[in-house]
């Protein structure tokens, strides 16, 4: 009887020194995927994302070439234009595309920025640095085909790490990328450099901002009047950086469309502004109301200073005829304040009553 005893309690002990059954076990390592199978992830290289790429052209050959033909009409405009137009277009496109990467330049900011280099002590500089350093990029000068390192005009911090790649390196690298797709319409090109930046490691802050204006350049490299292609006039939704080639490429698409319509919409209100003005200082004489005019369809807000400085005249000619202009209804003031004012064209003109 002890015998049995001492074997039941041999037993029990053995039981309980067992795992709890409601534990779970140890779990098996995952597989290592087979390279050779069909399905396994690889690293694409330069020729599949070209493929790509010229896949989704073809599939969207058609929106392709609508938008194809509204960027030619907007360069064809813009050629037989007055070159205030273009300068317009592109502090507009600047500061929507602030908007777009964070840094949100009201466009009152940047105009002074980039006229006077003038700020506040509320605004970021180095998001005005960037919003400006976008301006100049999108008013001319050569183009980022020609030398990217130089076009974007910075130097990396990464490139004093011992061993580091440089940005010349990169852009190179980029830059062949995009030689390897001329097959490639620069509209669908420009679409491709831009959502392979960061891949290529150009990513910087601000690197959106640089990304959109480098494609934008791209896009238009064909053009002889426009300098740039609207990207973000008409919203942000052609920089969406998500999906399949596909359906980046069709987002690019009409989201460029949408921003050429915005444009060509904008330049139909400041012509007809022009004309209405011109007839309506005809009247008026001396050099300062033409000069007006003129800064009026460059700029999209002016200050006192800022005509003073862009029509060389006096601070009191100068303020006697945006007086007169407004009273004209052709220009309107924005800040609501006795100091520190901005007009802008009234490019509606107001209903006389009758």
């Amino acid at each position: 009887m002890v015998a049995a005893m001492t074997q039941r309690d041999d037993d029990m002990t053995g039981q309980m020194s067992e795992e709890p059954w409601f534990l779970p076990g140890p779990a098996e390592p995952a597989p290592e995927p087979d390279p050779l199978l069909p399905g396994a992830s690889r690293q694409p290289g330069e020729s599949d994302i070209v493929a790509e790429w010229l896949a989704a052209q073809a599939a969207l050959a058609m929106p392709l070439a609508r938008l194809a033909q509204r960027l030619g009409a907007l360069d064809e405009r813009l050629a037989r234009g007055p070159e205030g137009w273009r300068h317009r277009l592109a502090l507009i496109e600047a500061a929507e595309l602030g908007w777009f990467t964070g840094d949100r330049i009201a466009p009152d900011r940047l105009a002074l920025w980039v006229a006077l280099r003038l700020s506040g002590v509320q605004d970021d500089m180095a998001a005005l640095t960037r919003a400006a350093w976008a301006v100049r990029r999108l008013t001319g000068g050569p183009g980022p085909m020609e030398g990217l390192a130089d076009f974007l005009g910075r130097r990396d911090p990464r490139e004093m790490a011992p061993g580091a790649e440089s940005l010349s390196d990169r852009a190179s690298a980029w830059a062949g990328m995009m030689e390897a797709a001329r097959a490639l319409h620069p509209i669908a090109r420009a679409a491709m450099g831009f959502h392979l930046w960061a891949l290529a490691g150009l990513d910087n802050p601000g690197d959106r901002l640089e990304a959109a204006v480098t494609a934008a350049r791209i896009a238009a490299e064909e053009c002889r009047g426009a300098v740039f292609a609207p990207l973000s006039l008409g919203g942000a939704g052609a920089l969406r950086a998500s999906g399949p080639v596909e359906q980046r490429l069709r987002r690019w698409i009409e989201g460029m469309e949408d921003a050429i319509r915005a444009a060509m919409r904008h330049l139909d209100d400041i012509q007809t502004w022009q004309a209405r003005a011109q007839d309506q200082i005809a009247g008026l004489s001396g050099r300062t109301p033409p000069a007006l005019v003129r800064v009026m369809v460059e700029w999209p807000l002016v200050s006192a200073p800022m005509a003073e400085k862009l029509t060389g005249a006096s601070r009191a000619a100068v303020q006697r005829n945006l007086a007169w202009m407004q009273r004209a209804g052709l220009i309107r003031e924005v800040t609501g304040q006795g100091r520190f004012r901005m007009w802008r064209a009234r490019l509606r003109a107001p209903v006389q009553a009758t």
